[in-house]
């Protein structure tokens, strides 16, 4: 038996409700597994070469019967799973999302779904990993904002690049990684697009308008030349665009990424995962009003232009 760990991923499906009064409040999905015999938070094994966050979603889908828009991260969980008397690592990923269209309908793998408070839910829940995944679920916020700041795809290389540089294009790698970040994007349901004006970062969010069937703005402030000196005004911006169910897609440079970040996190206390920032990644942070409550780093996807 290999002791290889066994990768997973899933999600707190969270929706809002109103009470008779008006006041709303939120509630989550449990399955019922009857194989196990338990309750549980829908998630399951990635297959061979999947992102994470897209095998949470599929599993989701599954599991419940609905579409989700996906929001912030809810970290991992870590435990030994027993198989064939052999005990094996696995490790969780988690995110919260919002239930979008869709129903359940009962499988073999899954005969019922009941929607809870989040008392009802804490109670009924079988295993301990998930009550801690929805206890971090109920330490955030299910209605915040959220920022993804994009940065640009490959283009190409400045040294060989004779025009205005801000006419740089992307290449074909640039254009394949453009494509693949709709899909990552689109999990988030935008609801604003906005880039610098540099023709490399317009053409990295365009597929994605294209998809969604949004405008590209502009911003000076997103820009290499726009940024230095009015460090304020961009981390204003980006505490304030959207409301608070939105989420607004930036995409900008690398010589603004970092810098913005950093500054954000230094003054909201925001933890930040170590490593660079590479051409075609995302942040998504997460927003209360104008403070960042967190922010999860998603690398590059492959795209076999780029090998």
């Amino acid at each position: 038996m290999s002791d290889a760990t066994i990768r997973a991923a899933g999600g707190v499906l969270w929706r809002a409700t109103n009470d008779d009064g008006g006041s709303e409040s939120v509630e989550v999905a449990l399955i019922h597994r009857p194989r196990y015999d338990d309750w549980s938070l829908p998630k399951g094994k990635l297959a061979a070469g999947e992102r994470e966050v897209d095998g949470a979603i599929r599993e989701v889908l599954e599991e419940t019967g609905y579409h989700v828009r996906l929001g912030r991260s809810l970290g991992e969980t870590r435990y030994l799973k027993a198989m064939d008397g052999y005990a094996r690592p696995k490790v969780v990923r988690w995110w919260a999302m919002e239930a979008g269209a869709g129903g359940f309908g009962p499988t073999r793998e899954v005969d019922e779904l009941r929607w809870l408070s989040l008392g009802e839910a804490h109670e009924l829940l079988t295993r301990d990993t998930d009550r801690d995944v929805l206890e971090r679920f109920v330490r955030g916020t299910a209605v915040g904002r959220m920022v993804l700041l994009v940065r640009h795809a490959r283009a190409y290389p400045r040294a060989t690049w004779e025009g205005d540089d801000d006419l740089r294009p992307l290449d074909a790698c640039g254009w394949a990684q453009a494509d693949e970040l709709v899909r990552l994007l689109a999990h988030f349901d935008p609801t604003a697009i906005v880039s610098a004006a540099a023709l490399r970062c317009r053409q990295t969010v365009e597929p994605l308008a294209g998809s969604l069937g949004l405008p590209v703005g502009t911003n000076a402030l997103l820009s290499a030349g726009g940024y230095p000196e009015h460090e304020g005004d961009a981390i204003g911006l980006v505490r304030t665009l959207g409301g608070p169910r939105d989420c607004v897609v930036l995409c900008s440079q690398g010589e603004v990424i970092p810098d913005l970040l950093q500054r954000v996190a230094l003054e909201d206390d925001v933890d930040l995962p170590d490593g660079p920032t590479r051409k075609a990644s995302v942040w998504a942070l997460e927003f209360q009003g104008p403070r960042a409550l967190g922010a999860e780093y998603f690398a590059p996807p492959e795209a076999e232009e780029c090998t």
